[in-house]
Formats: structure tokens, C-alpha cells, sequence
């Protein structure tokens, strides 16, 4: 199967960096190539450089077969393990960094990695193919647990319900796949709900979150990309659900804040300054022409920052 991975609003994203040519560049979420193709071909060979990172040995497969014959390098590597391997590359700060959030549809549409409830498969969803895997939450996890990461990491009003409704199945046998977990969810929310939509989309999201991380890397990532960057460097992050772009803006916002006084003092002794301009006030959506080409990126927004210092 080709790994197939639409590059989320391209280009807003390469006008969002100001690509030199002699910059150096770092992809934090290689994925199929598709961001990093256009950096990389932006750049100077023996002057710009692009290292796109990804923590799925197929990505990185695949980005060093699109890759190739540019001034690029893929490495199997967390985005939120940027700074060492910087440092093993004696790079010690980049112009422009990109962070693509969410799974790729090749991961989506790969019904072996178990990430969809739309095609039967094993229930996996790691993005790295390593460690614990999403049969190990649904199977081993306590109600409690299950119960909190189902409404926390997916928004599920229901989560109660469904983590109820799993203890019980797991009970009779182990829960092996993808449909026996979609068929569990459906009968543990109103028939309203099912009418309605596919009810299986906010309690798979929690468990690939869990299962992968994703909050606890991108909370880190966020501040290890921003320290890599040099003054006037630019990060941008695309997220696709509530969690992450809230951290992200949240983070962001820290990094723009000076003063930390209390508001009643009236001077400020703390004598700090901002860290970073935050360019996208407001963060960008795709336009209608991307949003009728890739429905999957309708939940995506854009949100740059700039580093002072």
C-alpha cells in the first residue's frame, strides 16, 4: 500500500516559516514527505539543511526514498527528542521548525496498524510499532483508568458507559480487534448517538493517545523546539483536536508573556521579557478548496510563533 499522507495546508505552512535557503530546518513529523519535500527543495544544497524526524519506521522509510537528492536527512526519532539530535548533528539551533500532530492516512487507511474503526484489524496503534499497544489498554487497563483517559483524551460524555461496557466483554474474552471494540462502543451510547454519527471516533482517539503519549510528548516537544530555535526562528504547529491545539496556544502564550508580577504591583520587579511574538492571533483553518480535496483536514489549525530570544 503507498503511504499516502496529505501535506495540511502546505502552503500556509512554507509561508508561515520564511524558508532561507541557507536556513536550516527541522520537520518534527516527517510522515510521508509531504511538508518536508517542499522545505527541503526550498534550500541550498552545502548551505540549507532539513532534518525531518519520525518515530514510525515506515515513515521513515518512506521520507528517505522522497527525500533523496535534497539536502535532507530522516531520522527515526520523537519530535520531542529534537534537541539531542541536533546535538549529535553539532546543529545547535534551527531558522524554522514544523510540527504535524495527529496520524497520517496512511496510518489511517493501513487497517494492520489497527488505528481505524472502519477496517478490522488487530488492535495496535502504535506509532512507532513498539511498546505498549492498544489491545493492552482495552484488555488490562482498570475501569477507573479507562473510564478517565476515555473522557479526558476523547470528550466522550459517555465514557463511563463504555468503559463499563469493556470491562464487561473483557470479562467473556479478551478484546482482540478493532470491530469487537466498535461494536462495544456502539452498544454503550443511545441509539440517538449512532444515528446520529459513528460514536467509536472520541474513545479510539483516547486510547491512540494514551497509547502513544501524545500529550506528554507534545508537552515536551513544545518547549525543546522552541529552545532549538534561533532568534527570529520560527515554529509552527498544526493540531487536529481540542487537547493539543489548547496546549499549543497555551504554551505559546507563556512563551509571548513578560512580566509574571502580580497585577497589583506597580512596578514590575520580575524583569522579565518576552521570549517569543506570536504571529497567527488567531490560528488558520484550511480553506474551502483543501477541505472539499481532504475532509480529514477539517479539524486542523495552524498556529506559528516566532522566537525574540
Amino acid at each position: 500500500m503507498d503511504f499516502k499522507h496529505y501535506p495540511v495546508m502546505l502552503g500556509e505552512c512554507i509561508e508561515g516559516l520564511c524558508i532561507r535557503p541557507d536556513g536550516i530546518y527541522v520537520d518534527g513529523t516527517a510522515g510521508g514527505a509531504g511538508h518536508s519535500r517542499e522545505i527541503a527543495a526550498r534550500l541550498e544544497a552545502g548551505k540549507g539543511r532539513l532534518i525531518s524526524l519520525d518515530r514510525d519506521p515506515e515513515a521513515v522509510a518512506v521520507a528517505g526514498q522522497r527525500l533523496k537528492g535534497l539536502p535532507a536527512e530522516v531520522v527515526q526519532a520523537n519530535y520531542s527528542e529534537m534537541r539531542s539530535v541536533l546535538a549529535e548533528r553539532g546543529i545547535k539551533g534551527a531558522d524554522g521548525i514544523l510540527l504535524d500532530l495527529g496520524v497520517s492516512s496512511y496510518q489511517l487507511d493501513n487497517g494492520s496498524r489497527g488505528f481505524s474503526y472502519h477496517q478490522d484489524a488487530p488492535l495496535d496503534m502504535r506509532m512507532s510499532s513498539e511498546g505498549m499497544s492498544a489491545r493492552d489498554v482495552v484488555n488490562e487497563y482498570p475501569y477507573e483508568q479507562l473510564s478517565k483517559i476515555i473522557f479526558e483524551y476523547g470528550e466522550e460524555k459517555y465514557a463511563r458507559s463504555i468503559a463499563s461496557g469493556i470491562v464487561r466483554s473483557r470479562e467473556e474474552k479478551p478484546i482482540e480487534t478493532t470491530f469487537q471494540l466498535a461494536e462495544i462502543i456502539k452498544n454503550c451510547v443511545p441509539q440517538k448517538v449512532r444515528r446520529e454519527k459513528n460514536p467509536c471516533k472520541k474513545t479510539f482517539q483516547a486510547i491512540r493517545i494514551e497509547v502513544n503519549n501524545e500529550l506528554g510528548h507534545l508537552d515536551r516537544a513544545l518547549d525543546e523546539a522552541f529552545d532549538c530555535l534561533n532568534p527570529g526562528g520560527r515554529l509552527a504547529v498544526i493540531t487536529f483536536h481540542s487537547l493539543e491545539d489548547r496546549l499549543v496556544k497555551q504554551r505559546f502564550q507563556s512563551f509571548a508573556r513578560g512580566c509574571s508580577c502580580p497585577p497589583e504591583f506597580p512596578v514590575c520587579v520580575c524583569g522579565k521579557t518576552p521570549r517569543g511574538e506570536i504571529v497567527t492571533r488567531k490560528p488558520i483553518e484550511p480553506s474551502e478548496d483543501e477541505l472539499a480535496e481532504n475532509n480529514r483536514s477539517r479539524s486542523a489549525k495552524l498556529r506559528i510563533i516566532r522566537k525574540i530570544k
